[in-house]
């Protein structure tokens, strides 16, 4: 009788480490590709191009991976989506949403904003 529920239990906390390395793998993703963003001389398509690369060399922990970034004169945004690895087949993990939001790099004048 205490068996199942004992397993549900692990299972459950598995579930959440998986969603958890998840969500921590896609804002490495979203910051990095803010970083390459950011720069000057950079655009939103440098930032998505970079945060798309990360999730494929950090294999499958983002399934579903979506990358959306734009910029404008003063901030940048990026943003993965996806879903985590599920532990039953045929139903999928639970959704992953992270965004990182910056300001675009410029150079400045002494004494100036």
């Amino acid at each position: 009788m205490l068996f199942p529920a004992v397993l549900l239990m692990v299972f459950g906390l598995v579930q959440g480490a998986l969603w958890y390395h998840a969500r921590d793998v896609a804002v490495a993703a979203a910051s990095q590709g803010a970083a390459a963003a950011r720069a000057e001389s950079a655009s939103a398509d440098d930032g998505r191009r970079d945060a798309a690369a990360f999730l494929t060399q950090n294999g499958d922990a983002v399934l579903e991976a979506q990358v959306d970034a734009t910029r404008d004169a003063t901030r940048v945004q990026v943003t993965v989506t996806g879903r985590s690895v599920s532990l039953l087949p045929g139903v999928p993990g639970p959704a992953v949403r992270e965004s990182v939001t910056g300001p675009v790099e410029r150079f400045t004048s002494r004494g100036a904003a």
